[in-house]
């Protein structure tokens, strides 16, 4: 779970998206947005989450909100992941998962039994301030623009 709540405002960050542009906490101020956290390109609940924001982009958009997504993956990674599956949305670089650290969602994890440090797929709703609006820790990844619209 992560240590930011709603009413706290965006932590600074600084990394690249899939076309190794800058995005910084600035580029999410001025507009409501939605940082997704998910841990892995291409794996089936990571497609299916961004694939569930996909098919309802339109919908987050004419709501006035701008969609990133996050992940330890590289940029390349990440290009071929919009690529496969179409994607309307930058997705953003934490290779070293400082970001993540900085969420509070780089922690540990069990699956399959293995125990294991990654990321604990949370999504935080930001309004036009910065100023976290929700955070979404229980993802259900193919109905999460509802969630988010909730």
């Amino acid at each position: 779970m992560s240590h930011l709540k709603v009413g706290d405002k965006i932590p600074q960050f600084s990394t690249i998206d899939q076309n190794e542009n800058t995005v910084t906490q600035d580029n999410l101020k001025g507009k409501k947005s939605v940082l997704y956290f998910y841990p892995k390109d291409d794996t089936p609940t990571c497609t299916n989450q961004a694939c569930n924001l996909r098919d309802n982009y339109n919908h987050l958009l004419s709501e006035g909100y701008a969609v990133y997504g996050i992940s330890p993956d590289k940029a390349k990674k990440h290009q071929k992941f919009i690529a496969k599956y179409d994607l309307p949305f930058d997705l953003l670089v934490d290779t070293e998962h400082e970001i993540a650290d900085a969420f509070g969602v780089w922690g540990e994890k069990t699956t399959f039994g293995k125990t294991y440090m990654g990321i604990r797929r949370t999504t935080f709703v930001f309004d036009e301030n910065g100023v976290i609006t929700d955070v979404i820790d229980k993802v259900t990844a193919k109905d999460h623009t509802n969630q988010i619209m909730g």
